[in-house]
């Protein structure tokens, strides 16, 4: 019934982004099927956005519709089966094209009617439109391709975290000591590794061959480097962990490239893999290992230090801006932060003060849904974005209500910021703690948290961060996040559509429209 109801997903979705043969490119993260399309002209977003699983759409390098965590993983191989057998079946319909979508989703015009939800999310497209246009530089791009490479290592991190989180409470209270070898062996083993992914999606994305930037990245975690001495000093395995895995793989890249360049195509198959190893895996082994791990240890030491003696403010700071940082879609070049404290402490603690972030924006929806209790449109959608909401997707929270109205994204910050202070404030004061893993946020976060003051006090201190996030969110947004034009614009019911005129057939004239 499940796969089902996924098909079914995803058989709603294909027609409204333009069928099979306008598809280019698919995949997935945490929460968003990524697409890429030929023609975006073809996409139907407002039919889109009314599918029931679709939680809202970001348009980006690729088109990204949010479903949700673990719905996600299961609409996309459905969709993608769906696209096949389109092809498949239909290999003469490149000339077929669906009628691109009229104009913008609400009703009526600029005068005086009231504002719906559609209309409020059309406002929040184009302002991430225009956002989006003004913050392409090359640096955000170059970002945004870093982020690339881990976003598919999520999954993994996910669950490794869940079960190292598990392992940490059997060793605690002593329970299963036969099992808690294996756990901490599933648990390890991919984090042993990271790098060698790290290396293979790091070519993958620059446009090399994956399997090469694999094999330099491996380098880096194969205990005989521990034989290698450079400049006096000697190596250790893992040294310099994901970040020298990414820059190895992407200097074999550059190398690769240039082989392809110079290198007679007679000689290409067994110069090029050579030259790229061996080149990439010199300057690897003799410096960027050393580089990139004097990097990695001033990552931890300047993220303890910055919580230790300013925690309070840091929260503040971290937790008020991550929501438009997750509006520009920049969050995840946090990601190789994320893991580098990962590997070094087991857990990033950053990420718990970013999740207030998601508190903030909780508690301003549900504040727009108090202040507009005659809006049933907005009403609706706050309603079913609000679960997902408190799982920590944000995204149609964001460019479904707060965004579009202005005032109450900036009190939502305020929310963050609040419930950020709060968890810096407790690492300030000694209690740190942090999640094994990355991807999830809100209370989707719970299983993978850890810390040095137990796991009681670290639950507790969260969710009182969760609560001053959703209570401070709520008041900013209640008081001060609207005008009296706001209200009077925003705070009345639809109006009733009027009579269709006849067309030739006689309507039932007792068919009167009925009244909200």
């Amino acid at each position: 019934m499940s796969t089902d109801k996924n098909r079914a997903t995803a058989a709603a979705i294909l027609p409204l982004v333009g069928g099979p043969d306008n598809i280019t490119s698919i995949a997935h993260c945490m929460t968003r099927l990524r697409i890429g399309l030929r023609d975006r002209s073809l996409v139907q977003e407002e039919a889109l956005k009314a599918v029931p699983a679709v939680m809202g759409v970001v348009e980006d390098d690729t088109y990204q519709i949010v479903l949700g965590p673990g719905t996600v993983a299961r609409v996309t191989p459905e969709f993608e089966a769906l696209v096949a057998e389109g092809r498949a079946a239909a290999p003469a319909a490149a000339g077929v094209s669906t009628p691109a979508p009229g104009g913008p989703g609400g009703p009526g015009g600029p005068g005086g009617h009231p504002v719906t939800a559609s209309e409020l999310a059309s406002q929040g497209a184009a302002l991430k439109q225009a956002r989006k246009a003004r913050n392409a530089t090359p640096f955000k791009l170059f970002l945004r391709r870093i982020a690339n490479i881990f976003v598919p290592l999520i999954p993994a991190l996910i669950g490794c975290g869940v079960i190292a989180g598990l392992n940490g409470l059997l060793t605690n209270l002593g329970w299963l000591p036969a099992i808690v070898p294996a756990l901490a062996a599933i648990a390890s083993g991919f984090m042993s590794l990271i790098a060698v992914f790290v290396g293979y999606n790091t070519a993958k994305e620059f446009g090399g061959t994956p399997i090469l930037g694999g094999a330099v990245a491996a380098i880096i975690v194969f205990p005989g480097v521990a034989k290698v001495a450079a400049f006096g000093l000697e190596l250790k395995p893992g040294q310099g962990g994901v970040l020298g895995a990414l820059a190895a793989a992407l200097l074999a890249v550059y190398v690769e490239k240039w082989c392809r360049k110079w290198v007679p195509e007679a000689l290409d198959v067994l110069v090029t893999p050579t030259l790229t190893v061996l080149i990439s895996g010199l300057v690897t082994l003799f410096g960027l290992m050393f580089l990139a791990g004097e990097a990695s240890t001033a990552i931890g030491t300047f993220a303890d230090w910055l919580l230790a003696t300013g925690g309070a403010f840091a929260g503040l700071v971290l937790g008020g801006l991550f929501l438009p940082l997750v509006m520009l879609g920049l969050h995840q070049a946090l990601i190789p932060i994320h893991t580098t404290l990962i590997e070094q402490s087991g857990y990033t603690v950053l990420l718990p003060i970013l999740a207030m972030a998601g508190a903030g924006q909780v508690g301003a929806a549900v504040a727009v849904y108090y202040k507009l209790p005659h809006n049933g449109s907005l009403r609706s959608t706050i309603k079913s974005a609000l679960p997902a909401g408190f799982l920590g997707v944000g995204e149609p929270l964001i460019y479904g209500v707060s965004l579009p109205l202005g005032r109450p994204f900036v009190t939502a910050c305020v929310g963050g910021a609040a419930g950020g202070a709060f968890v810096g404030l407790f690492n300030q004061l000694g209690v740190g703690f942090g999640s094994t893993a990355i991807g999830p946020s809100g209370w989707a976060l719970f299983p993978l948290l850890d810390g040095t003051s137990g796991m009681g006090a670290t639950l507790a201190i969260y969710a009182g961060g969760l609560a001053v996030g959703y209570l401070v969110g709520f008041a900013a947004t209640y008081f001060f996040g609207f005008t009296r034009q706001m209200l009077a614009e925003l705070n009345t019911a639809p109006e009733p559509a009027p009579p269709a005129p006849a067309t030739g057939s006689d309507p039932d004239p007792d068919k009167q429209p009925a009244l909200a």
